[in-house]
């Protein structure tokens, strides 16, 4: 054992995160001695892993992404019901006394650039049905907002969603139209470096809407391209990512991440 307090993020693939680069930044910048990692796990090994992790007194946990945002909420402790609310975990920490306790940070992260818009009533379409679509339908319930159109490849497998979380609205298939909505969110992993593009005619969306990309890599997707074209104010994947970090960062280390260094953080994500 090296002794060293060490955190990782979880995925299959994983080569592409960045977190390794976000929870190093902070670390360096407080000075605090810790490691943070990334762990190639496919879904038949993510029992075992959990399992090996657990009896690591030098692991403080680690951050879930895709696959695993489901199945790993079989594996560890949930007070506070991230199943019967968000249903989808991307946070695992581990106890002093090997306790394993999950949790969601996307759903913050997801949500704090969108903070001081008013979203209340206004139309909205999701692309995805997965765990990260999970989180974004959490929080848009939370703000309250109008009709929610979700966009997936097999719409019977969201329609639960939208009575899970409360929401009034319709599934339909990505070869639909796009509804003119006021924030389009693309929640699934299209338009990913390895993946199929996510190819949507934006014409429909009035000037005012917002085109917000969950993925940042490539961090200029070809929907942010898209929507850039057309003028219309965006989000990319950058803001939730270093959103849910900051979340979990403090969870794994016992300290929120440095203040007035996001600018600094994002060069340096950009240019890796």
């Amino acid at each position: 054992m090296s002794g060293i307090a060490y955190a990782e993020v979880i995925g299959d693939p994983i080569a592409h995160s960045k977190s390794p680069l976000i929870h190093g930044f902070w670390l360096e910048a407080l000075g605090l001695s810790g490691d943070y990692r990334r762990a190639h796990v496919r879904p038949d090994a993510l029992a075992t892993f959990i399992a090996e992790r657990r009896d690591d007194p030098d692991w403080r946990g680690c951050n879930v992404t895709i696959p695993h945002k489901v199945a790993v909420m079989d594996l560890v402790d949930d007070p506070g019901d991230i199943r019967g609310t968000i249903g989808a975990m991307n946070t695992v920490v581990r106890q002093k006394d090997g306790t394993l306790i999950g949790t969601n940070t996307d759903a913050a992260g997801f949500y704090a650039p969108l903070a001081e818009l008013d979203l209340e009533g206004a139309p909205v379409a999701v692309v995805g049905a997965g765990g990260a679509a999970r989180a974004v339908l959490f929080a848009l319930a939370r703000a309250n907002v109008g009709h929610v159109t979700i966009l997936n490849r097999s719409p019977l497998k969201a329609m639960g969603l939208l009575a899970t979380f409360g929401l009034k609205g319709d599934v339909v298939g990505l070869d639909a139209a796009l509804p003119p909505v006021s924030l389009l969110v693309n929640s699934s992993s299209l338009g990913m470096t390895g993946q199929p593009p996510l190819d949507l005619d934006l014409s429909p969306l009035p000037e005012e809407a917002i085109v917000y990309d969950l993925v940042y890599s490539p961090l200029k997707t070809g929907l942010l391209k898209a929507a850039e074209a057309r003028s219309l104010d965006t989000v990319d994947g950058l803001d939730m990512l270093i959103g849910q970090a900051a979340l979990a960062f403090e969870l794994f280390f016992g300290a929120p991440p440095p203040e007035g260094r996001d600018d600094e953080l994002r060069a340096l994500l950009v240019a890796a």
